[in-house]
């Protein structure tokens, strides 16, 4: 079935690609815009081919839906597309509107014209996705723009308004108004003043030193980008078009384009795009489920938690209102969202306009009477049941009937907190990650009686608050914080029997973390941890823990906030100082459980603080915790510093080989010390091992 609208205007085809959203050019478009272009050189009638996109975009480049199938490489692709656009004997012009990307804008520029419209975004993101651009992209757009900012685009993936290009070769022409008319307005006059059939091919690529400026750009990326070859594959992509001939620049292309398809990093990066995607997806809850209107919000607590989540509001637009019961507290958590906004405005990342918005966005109050109105209202007190319970009773009586009842906990029964209103189908969990008003992952708790229209409603509200929102069942510390509690004992177990804290953080980070174990709990606060295990002790006497934490906080050692934990902390800097009272500690704490130190190294010590979330994270799939590997993965990209580059937990095990990882573990078993019972494989790591998959097949 065709993708195109085809219709003659006078001596002009005209041909409109229809492929919602954003007519990404998957198979059927692209044979129908083959078969349009053919069909305009076959009639004797027409003299110049327009072709532009429906609806949304010009293209957004390739279709999604068809990566990693037969359709993406089948032909015609879109090499074959631009080859018969090229080498038509009727020039053929680009109008490009709203948005132009990859294959989109490789496309356009295999045109002999482009026209563009104001405010259309301009970009060659493949380097995002670990690749580089396919189909001549590093070719022409160096052209077209010149060499410096072509590269400066290719490199970062970097979107332009198209008025910035609209001095260039890019675009003959810019329309203001209609730009249908317009590009039949210009195709016209092309024919009238007999401007022929333009390649952007032969041009040539000027630069008054071009060596000197690519040894230059190889030298930055080599160093700002060392864990991802894409961008420095890029630059020699690029390079290509200076020195050589057209065809022979496109044969480099093309292999650095297939070399970096079959990278680890390139598979993380695809993984993580396709995987934030899927995360939105929740097979029961349909995408014609009616959504709640989310119009005004409500936090409960004024603290960091609080007003960071308050922020997020403000930030996205939506009028909150923030709840403290002691005017200090109030007024505090009011001065430090002030505080945090004024950092930004000096950044020069907030005009003193928005500040002023987003400030008058955010009402404080006392009163819980003036909460009872919102759409929403978020919960962040204490990690207390009886302090949540006491919460949710007071919200059941004051809010509105359709109200969204919002819980922040990051470990307790949601359930429970459900059952403590007369309408649990309206509550549910939103996890968000500290600070609140800058980490990217919202983990969203279903509870077992909470509303279909509740959870695709909170799921809208993340992609409105910029949140990657990942659905999570009931069970504690959800699927997040219940596989950080794995990585943090097999942590703790690793300093008992002979590491220190700097060596396991520093191994971990050189693994590509953000940061280890030891600085987290230290930035998080060591008393978090304390108060989470005394709980676990008394509900599980039976599960085994390190005891060095637990030390560590008898000392008053709570980490940055106290200006000690597992390192020290000068005032007013955050610098993690070694301290020789920590070692002191563990090494009491060696003698006093009869433990002779050993050597750890480096590799043991990664695989143990991965391995020990992967297996984890299998029980969590087996018990429907979790609705895929890949949430467990964004989950851990995007809250926990998990190398991008290593593509998350998940998939990590996937890139070492299931068989392997449970040899690995095996290994670890054979350790009395490190508790040889949770290697145990999980149930869905053991048969998948037995079946010859992966996590992410």
């Amino acid at each position: 079935m065709s993708q195109i609208d085809y219709t003659t205007h006078g001596e002009i085809a005209l041909i409109i690609m229809r492929n919602p959203p954003v007519n990404g050019l998957g198979l059927e478009l692209r044979r129908s815009v083959c078969d349009g272009v053919q069909r305009a050189i076959a009639d004797g009638a027409i003299r110049a081919i327009v072709i532009t996109g429906a609806g949304k975009a010009f293209s957004g480049g390739a279709d999604i839906r068809e990566f990693n199938t037969p359709k993406a490489l089948a032909e015609p692709n879109l090499l074959s597309v631009i080859r018969v656009i090229e080498g038509s004997p009727k020039p053929v012009i680009a109008a490009i509107h709203s948005v132009a990307m990859g294959g989109g804008l490789e496309l356009a520029m295999g045109c002999h014209f482009r026209v563009a419209s104001p405010g259309a975004q301009i970009a060659l993101p493949e380097v995002k996705l670990g690749v580089l651009p396919g189909a001549g992209g590093t070719q022409r757009l160096p052209r077209l723009i010149g060499l410096e900012p072509a590269l400066n685009m290719i490199v970062s993936g970097t979107t332009v308004l198209s008025e910035k290009l609209a001095g260039t070769r890019l675009f003959d022409e810019m329309i203001e108004g209609d730009l249908i008319e317009g590009a039949l307005a210009f195709a016209r006059r092309a024919l009238l003043e007999n401007r022929g059939l333009p390649r952007v091919r032969d041009l040539k690529v000027s630069h008054p030193d071009a060596q000197a400026f690519l040894q230059f750009s190889r030298n930055t990326v080599t160093a700002v980008a060392r864990n991802f070859p894409a961008p420095l594959k890029c630059v020699e992509a690029v390079a290509a078009s200076v020195g050589q001939a057209f065809d022979d620049a496109m044969r480099v292309e093309r292999a650095l384009f297939v070399e970096l398809v079959q990278t680890p990093e390139s598979r993380a990066l695809r993984h993580a795009f396709f995987g934030e995607r899927a995360a939105s997806r929740v097979p029961d809850v349909l995408e014609d489920t009616p959504l709640r209107t989310i119009a005004s919000a409500a936090v409960i607590g004024a603290g960091t938690m609080g007003g960071g989540i308050a922020m997020n509001f403000a930030n996205a637009g939506i009028p909150v209102t923030i709840l403290e019961a002691k005017p200090e507290a109030l007024e505090r958590g009011m001065a430090t969202i002030r505080a945090n906004y004024e950092s930004t405005v000096k950044k020069g990342r907030l005009s003193a306009e928005e500040f002023a918005r987003r400030m008058a966005l955010i009402t404080p109050t006392m009163d819980y009477a003036q909460v009872g109105q919102a759409d929403i209202v978020v919960e962040a007190v204490f990690e207390d049941m009886g302090v949540k319970e006491q919460v949710f009773r007071t919200l059941d009586a004051v809010m509105k009937p359709g109200a969204i009842l919002a819980t922040n906990t990051s470990t307790l029964d949601v359930n429970r907190i459900a059952d403590f209103t007369a309408r649990p189908q309206d509550v549910i969990g939103t996890h968000f990650f500290s600070p609140a008003n800058v980490m990217k992952l919202l983990e969203i708790v279903r509870g077992a009686k909470t509303g279909k229209d509740v959870l695709a409603t909170t799921l809208k509200l993340a992609k409105r608050l910029r949140k990657t929102g990942v659905v999570s069942g009931v069970c504690d510390g959800f699927i997040g914080n219940r596989m950080i509690e794995q990585y943090i004992r097999q942590a703790g177990f690793m300093l008992e029997e002979g590491a220190t804290p700097q060596q396991v953080d520093r191994a971990i980070e050189r693994f590509g973390f953000a940061m280890g174990p030891f600085r987290m709990s230290d930035l998080a606060g060591n008393d978090v941890g304390w108060y989470i295990r005394k709980r676990r002790y008394a509900e599980h006497p039976d599960l085994v823990y390190p005891k060095i934490a637990d030390r560590i906080c008898e000392l008053g050692r709570f980490g940055q906030k106290s200006g000690a934990g597992y390192y020290r902390y000068e005032s007013g800097k955050r610098d993690a100082l070694p301290d020789p009272v920590v070692d002191q500690l563990i090494a009491d704490h060696r003698a006093q459980i009869g433990l002779k130190p050993r050597k750890l190294s480096d590799d043991e010590i990664v695989h143990r603080l991965v391995f020990a979330l992967v297996n984890e994270g299998a029980r969590i799939l087996e018990e429907g915790i979790a609705l895929r590997a890949s949430d467990i993965d964004m989950i851990y990209l995007t809250g926990y510093g998990f190398p991008l580059h290593r593509g998350g937990p998940m998939l990590y095990a996937d890139q070492c080989g299931l068989y392997n990882v449970v040899a690995r573990m095996q290994a670890f078993a054979s350790n009395p010390h490190g508790d040889p019972a949770f290697w145990l494989p999980a149930p869905r790591l053991a048969r998948l091992v037995e079946a010859g998959q992966s996590f992410n097949a």
